[in-house]
Order: structure tokens, then sequence, then C-alpha cells
């Protein structure tokens, strides 16, 4: 009788206590994940180390005319916010090179994606048009930049043709690649199903592709931005760009820096919110799990 009762609190217990979470202790020779805290600390860390080792050797043995120094960076940055540039406001310069590098990327995804998909589905179009990408692409940007401005003129035609060319061939040459790698086996599988060349196009070829396009798409802005920046160097009147080689051409180090960190925020903000519509564009995806293991 003791037995019975004994076997029905052991059995009881087992029910009623809670189940055993797999997973929960991490194995030998894996590495619990960072906090997101942790990470952001190490960045700053990074980067105070950066700067404040810059400004001090800018202080002692650097010369701060060449190299400038982080102070007289912010100082600058201060200046063209509250007071303005020698072109007028910074917003004004901002949105400029925005609009310019806006336009070359949008026009350079689309025309990259569209181009891109269809020579990667056309192996006889491909092999007759490759060489004459590849001439195209071999030629130097800043070459282009001096032709479109002669073509265009000073105004943002000539930067938009320029970002447009770099942000181009970035995306061209991943959709291209995308739409090949598309498995063979779905393609006869649709077309046995009855479909057709734009439905299979829509529906395999695009989506199978949409992960190369993106990943071209992180990089693409920054190549609009610097096509930008690079027409605004050959001839411009307004533009970040502008303000770099004026600032350039007056020996100003700190300017040419304070550049820089303007056309480096914009593009940070630009990767973000590419980042979130990569999120929404793939949401279709299985979220794929990472096992956290690391050799010992």
């Amino acid at each position: 009788m003791s037995l019975d009762h004994s076997a029905a609190a052991a059995e009881l217990d087992a029910r009623v206590a809670p189940p055993k979470v797999l997973g929960r202790r991490p194995r030998r020779g894996t590495r619990a994940p960072r906090s997101r805290a942790t990470v952001y600390g190490v960045r700053l860390l990074l980067v105070v180390l950066w700067l404040g080792s810059w400004e001090l050797s800018a202080r002692t043995f650097m010369n701060p005319f060449l190299y400038s120094m982080p102070s007289r960076i912010w100082d600058k940055l201060v200046t063209w916010f509250t007071d303005g540039t020698s072109q007028g406001s910074i917003w004004v310069n901002v949105w400029v090179t925005l609009q310019e590098a806006a336009g070359g990327f949008v026009l350079g995804v689309l025309a990259g994606i569209v181009l891109g998909v269809l020579l990667g589905r056309s192996v006889f179009f491909a092999d007759v048009l490759a060489p004459f990408i590849k001439a195209a692409n071999a030629i130097p940007r800043i070459v282009l930049a001096a032709l479109f401005v002669i073509w265009f003129g000073l105004g943002m035609q000539s930067k938009i043709a320029t970002a447009f060319v770099l942000v181009f061939f970035a995306v061209f040459f991943n959709a291209f690649q995308g739409a090949r790698e598309v498995d063979k086996t779905l393609i006869d599988n649709a077309r046995i199903l009855g479909a057709g060349r734009w439905a299979l196009m829509r529906t395999i070829v695009l989506p199978s592709a949409t992960s190369w396009i993106l990943a071209s798409m992180h990089v693409a802005f920054g190549f609009a931005l610097i096509g930008a920046v690079v027409g605004e160097f050959t001839g411009a009147d307004r533009g970040m760009g502008l303000l770099i080689q004026q600032a350039q051409g007056n020996f100003d180090a700190a300017g040419v820096y304070a550049g820089m960190v303007v056309v480096t925020i914009v593009a940070l903000l630009a990767e973000f919110l590419i980042g979130q519509l990569e999120k929404r564009l793939t949401a279709w995806r299985p979220p794929t799990v990472s096992t956290g293991t690391a050799a010992a």
C-alpha cells in the first residue's frame, strides 16, 4: 500500500513539476550571446579612445594644421549648423546632395534590377552584351563625371548621372547573379504546372534574387553619395562635395573632416532605412535558428 502511494506521489510530482527547458544552459565550448548594451558600450569606448588619442596626438606631436583635431572639427560643425556655410545654409547643401544621391540611387536600382534579371535569364543576350558591359564598368568614374558636367551642365542632372552609374553596376551584377542562381528544379516544376515566362519571373525568379538585390542595395546608396560628391567636386554651385572642395582649397582640414562626418551620418541613416525595408521584403522567409556554438 505504501508503495502504491509512493508511486502515485511520484507520478503527481512529474505531472505538476515544470518541464525542463532544453538549451537553457550552454554546453561546454559554447559562448553566451553578448547583450546589446555591452556591444554598444564597447563601440562607444572604441570611439572615445580613437578621438581622445587623436586629440592628444594633435596637441603634442602631430601638426594640427595638416591633420586637424576632433575639437576643431566639432567647432566647424557647430559653425555650419548655427551660422551657415560659405554656400548658404548647411541644410540646403545636405538636401541638394541627398536629392542627387537619391535620384541616382532610385534610377540605378531600377535599371540594375531590370537589366540584371533579364540578362540573367537570357544566356544569348548575356553572352552578346558581356564585353560591352565589362568595358563600360572599367571606365574611371571621375572621367564620366567630367563628361556628365559637359553634357548636362553644373545642375543636378550631372550628379544624378554620376550616382546612377555607380549604383547601376553594383546592383546589376548582383541581380544578374541572383537570377542565374535560381533553382532549376523550381523552374521546371512551375513550367510543368503551366506557368508562363512572366509568371516565372514574378513568382520564382524575382523572389529568389531578392537577397542578392538587397545585399547590393546596402552598399549602393553609399555609392550614390560618392557619385553625388564626386560630381560636386567636378563642378557645382551647392552641395557637400562643393563644401569639401572649398575646404580642401583653403587647406582647412577641419572643414574636410566635417563634410565627411555629415556625409557619413547621411549614409548611416540611409543604411538603417534600407535595413528596415529589407526586413519587410523578406518577412515571408522562415526565421533561421542560430545554435550559437563555437569551436572549443
